[in-house]
């Protein structure tokens, strides 16, 4: 039985911090918030999607950001996003010409969750 596709990615985030998840994935990257359902909802987090990604931010308690381990989105115009993000106070790595035909560059969220976008 092969896999046929990807559901979601989740990321972990420090208690009572979703306003700033929100703040950041919402407001920064434009990603559109969706609910949880009732029954998970009472365990903290949100849930965001742009296109095909979808993110999940759950909480965890003690939070240990991903410093190594890291969702990458595809994005079509890299060069804008990067500058938006610099422009917010976001550091960007670029990590170019490691992937032949694909320019990329690392970031990290509000928690140090470390982000990669990349655009072919």
């Amino acid at each position: 039985m092969p896999i046929i596709g990807l559901d979601h990615v989740q990321v972990a985030l420090p208690p009572d911090s979703e306003q700033v998840a929100r703040r950041f994935y919402g407001d920064v990257l434009g990603m559109i918030e969706i609910p949880k359902p009732a029954a998970l909802a009472a365990r903290g987090g949100c849930w965001f999607e742009s296109g095909s990604a979808v993110l999940h931010l759950g909480v965890e308690e003690p939070f240990v950001a991903a410093r190594k381990a890291h969702p990458a989105f595809l994005v079509d115009d890299l060069d804008a996003l990067e500058g938006m993000l610099v422009s917010v106070g976001h550091e960007c790595v670029r990590a170019d010409g490691q992937i032949p035909g694909v320019l990329r560059f690392h970031t990290y969220d509000p928690f140090g969750n470390r982000i990669e976008f990349q655009q072919a």
